[in-house]
């Protein structure tokens, strides 16, 4: 089977991947999650025109000049609005967030005021409109001041308080099972038999997901053995996954199993290995409602494949932008002429005092290496058959999550 282009495997992981259906959450439970609907206030804020700070009240034509003695009439308090017109010559005291009075148009601060008994004498010329909000400054209703695949901050959590919204309409979460796979895999902590290594793929990759808005569900690991994998995609398809990832076991050797578990469940595959380094062996296919990506063992082979497939197909299912964006970095050092395989390299980025972007892929480039991938902030992006680029030349990259 010949190796898929990375951009069309992409395309096949996206194909026919519609957002999931909408549920109702609470405010306190919608920080991040991705908002399925536009969303409009349901009232006017503020309703009214309201006081910017404390003072006093006034019509600005009265108070025109410097130490204009004006008779105070009442109290405006926020929440308590003053049932009294003010009229000529006349005040009120007037507190932050107050209905401003009718008939007055300004008010004055309080530290611009000398109470007098039952006067004000205002020291500063009044203007028309000054320290007042009118009412709509801020939005209307029926105003969309929220749109749909927004992923809400917390920004936008008081916001769509504001708007007098008590719960809001977000998509469900993609659930994603993971099932990792190997006979030599023990778990963090454990000390390591005779050919065994600690797993660690799946830490980074339910981090990944949850990041990304999707509800992980941990498989364990299964051991090399048809039955085993097999038990596994079962147990996949009795959680109602949308996604089923497993790590490990794509390749071609004897105990490199998952492929042919999956199409021992009837999963209609629709590639197997691509033409990119690291993560040649990543393989993609249904069963059913579930998508099924076979993700390398090789840690960065499993990130990488990850970051380039699952990230999308996760952000596609929310109804959010699925392609990763890119940028354009300047080479920090020299790099050789590119095979037939897409590259990403792993790289670290910095900002030279010109505001230039710099990216340099670091030396050891094995799909093995953790502790060079956690050092690195994007991967330099090389297209097959890419020729020599010398350091300083343009180059596109993906920055990887914080």
């Amino acid at each position: 089977m010949a190796l898929m282009p990375v951009s069309d495997a992409l395309s096949a992981v996206l194909a026919g991947a519609e957002p999931l259906a909408a549920e109702m959450v609470t405010l306190d439970d919608a920080f991040h999650r991705i908002l399925a609907r536009d969303l409009a206030a349901l009232r006017t804020q503020p309703p009214e025109a309201m006081s910017a700070m404390d003072g006093y009240a006034l019509r600005a034509a009265d108070a025109a000049e410097a130490k204009a003695r004006l008779k105070v009439i009442g109290e405006v308090a926020a929440g308590r609005p003053f049932d009294r017109v003010i009229g000529p010559g006349e005040a009120a005291r007037i507190f932050t967030g107050g209905v401003v009075p009718a008939g007055a148009d300004a008010v004055v601060i309080q530290e611009d005021t000398i109470a007098d008994g039952g006067d004000v004498v205002i020291n500063e010329p009044a203007i028309k409109g000054r320290h007042i909000r009118p009412a709509g400054v801020d939005f209307h209703e029926g105003m969309v001041l929220l749109k749909a695949g927004r992923r809400l901050s917390d920004r936008d959590l008081s916001l769509a308080a504001s708007m007098n919204h008590p719960a809001l309409p977000v998509r469900r979460r993609p659930k994603v099972a993971l099932l990792a796979t190997g006979d030599e895999l023990v778990m963090p902590g454990a000390t390591p038999g005779p050919g065994q290594i600690v797993y660690s793929n799946g830490y980074g990759l339910r981090a990944l997901m949850r990041s990304e808005g999707a509800e992980p569900v941990d498989l364990g690991i299964a051991a090399d053995t048809l039955a085993a994998t097999v038990a596994g995609i079962r147990r996949a398809r009795e959680a109602n996954a949308d996604i089923l990832v497993t790590t490990g076991g794509a390749s071609v050797g004897d105990h490199d199993l998952v492929k042919q578990a999956l199409e021992a469940e009837d999963v209609e595959m629709a590639f197997w290995k691509i033409a990119m380094r690291p993560g040649k062996p990543m393989m993609y296919g249904r069963l059913g409602g579930m998508r099924v990506i076979g993700l390398p063992g090789n840690p960065v082979s499993s990130y990488v494949c990850a970051m380039l497939f699952l990230v999308p197909l996760i952000r596609s299912l929310l109804g959010r932008e699925a392609r990763l964006p890119r940028e354009i970095a300047l080479l920090g050092r020299d790099l050789g002429a590119n095979d037939s395989r897409e590259d990403y390299l792993r790289a670290q980025l910095e900002t030279r005092a010109d505001g230039a972007l710099i990216a340099t892929p670091v030396t050891q480039q094995d799909s093995s290496l953790l502790g060079n991938l956690a050092l690195s902030q994007a991967l330099v992006i090389r297209p097959a058959f890419a020729p020599k680029a010398a350091a300083g030349s343009a180059c596109e990259i993906l920055r990887l999550p914080l």
